[in-house]
């Protein structure tokens, strides 16, 4: 019965470490892209470096391939985002943060037909703007 808890706390205490690794590593990228793109926002080179970061990211991976997105959509996306949403509140930035997060890509996703405001206020909703 001990070596069963012990394995299980084990297990738990990893399956947190890699959540809470994985989570630095997505604010960490967010950051930096705000940061390096913050005074050329529709440098295509922004779509390119989101886009190859999260295929690359399991859970966003998923959801890029779920929804078969490519750049464009990503592009077209990050645009409407842009419209209203073109404002910086200490590390977020609603444009290029909504990508990497897995509520929020998929809600972008699902619903890309969406007008432009909609999409930002739901977005500004989630990161509490």
């Amino acid at each position: 019965m001990n070596y069963a808890l012990i394995l299980f706390l084990i297990l738990l205490t990893g399956f947190f470490i890699f959540g809470i690794r994985r989570s630095m590593k997505m604010s960490n990228k967010s950051v930096e892209l705000i940061a390096k793109y913050e005074n050329d926002k529709n440098n295509p080179a922004l779509i390119d470096e989101i886009f190859d970061f999260i295929g690359r990211d399991a859970a966003l991976g998923k959801i890029l391939r779920k929804y078969n997105a490519d750049k464009k959509d990503i592009a077209e996306l990050h645009k409407k985002l842009t419209v209203y949403g073109d404002f910086r509140k200490y590390n977020r930035y609603i444009p290029i943060t909504s990508f990497f997060n897995a509520t929020t890509l998929e809600y972008l996703l699902k619903n890309k037909n969406d007008s432009p405001k909609s999409l930002t206020e739901k977005m500004m909703n989630h990161f509490h703007f």
